[in-house]
C-alpha cells in the first residue's frame, strides 16, 4: 500500500514538473518572440531615423542647389544687361545690330521703309549693314543698290557710302536702267566729298555722252559752281 502511494506521489510530482517545464518553455518561446520583435522594432526605428536624417540632408542639398541656380540665373541676366548696355555705345547707331541681330530681309525692309519715309540716315545705315553682313543676299539687285546709294547721298552724312554703292552698281550692272543715274549721283558724291577732279571727269562724260538726258539737266545745274571750284 505504501509502495503504491509512493509511486503515485512520484508520478504526480513528475507530471507537475513536466507541466511546469512546458509552461516554462512556452514562456521562454514567447519571450524570445517578444525579444525578436522588440529588436526588429528598434532596428526599424533606427533605420527610420537614419532615413529621415538622409532625407533632411537631401532637402538641404536641393535647397542649396536651387539657391545656386537662382544666383547663376540672376548673374546671367545681369551679364546680358551689361552686354546690351555696352552694345549701345554710339547713340547715332540706329541699327544696333549687336542687340537685335537683324536678318537680311529685316535690314532690307527697314532700309526701304525709312527711305520712303525720308529718314535717310537711318535708311542708309540699314542698307549699309545689309551689304556688309549679307553681301550675297539674293534680293540685292540693281534697284536695291541704287536706293541704298540714294539713301546715303540724301543723308548728307554718308557720301562715301553713296560713292561705293553707285560704283558697285556701275561695275556689276552695266546694262541696268539705273546705270546712268548711278554715274550721275556718284559724280555728285565726288563733289560733296571735295573730289573735284573726279567730279569734273563725270561732268565731261555727261557733256559728251548724255547731253540730251535728264541726268545732264541735273548735273548742269552745278556747272557754274564746277567751274568756280575746279579753276
Amino acid at each position: 500500500m505504501k509502495t503504491a502511494l509512493l509511486f503515485i506521489s512520484c508520478m504526480t510530482f513528475m507530471f507537475v514538473l513536466l507541466g511546469q517545464f512546458g509552461v516554462w518553455q512556452d514562456f521562454k518561446d514567447r519571450a524570445e518572440v517578444v525579444h525578436n520583435f522588440e529588436s526588429s522594432a528598434l532596428n526599424l526605428a533606427k533605420e527610420n531615423r537614419e532615413l529621415r536624417a538622409h532625407l533632411s540632408q537631401l532637402k538641404s542639398q536641393v535647397q542649396s542647389l536651387e539657391a545656386h541656380k537662382n544666383y547663376l540665373s540672376l548673374k546671367v541676366k545681369n551679364r546680358q544687361r551689361k552686354v546690351a548696355s555696352l552694345a549701345v555705345v554710339d547713340p547715332d547707331d540706329l541699327v544696333q545690330y549687336g542687340i537685335y541681330n537683324w536678318g537680311p530681309s529685316k535690314l532690307l525692309s527697314i532700309g526701304n521703309k525709312e527711305l520712303f519715309n525720308k529718314n535717310y540716315i537711318k535708311s542708309a545705315q540699314f542698307y549699309h549693314e545689309l551689304f556688309k553682313r549679307f553681301p550675297k543676299y539674293e534680293k540685292i539687285n540693281d534697284k536695291v543698290i541704287f536706293e541704298a546709294g540714294m539713301a546715303a547721298f540724301e543723308s548728307k552724312k554718308y557720301y562715301h557710302w553713296a560713292e561705293d554703292h553707285f560704283s558697285y552698281l556701275i561695275e556689276k550692272h552695266p546694262k541696268s536702267s539705273f546705270y546712268r543715274g548711278a554715274k550721275l549721283w556718284r559724280g555728285l558724291s565726288y563733289l560733296y566729298q571735295g573730289k573735284t577732279g573726279k567730279f569734273k571727269l563725270t561732268v565731261e562724260e555727261f557733256r559728251k555722252k548724255y547731253r540730251n538726258t535728264d541726268e545732264w539737266k541735273i548735273i548742269s545745274r552745278y556747272y557754274d559752281d564746277i567751274n568756280k571750284k575746279v579753276q
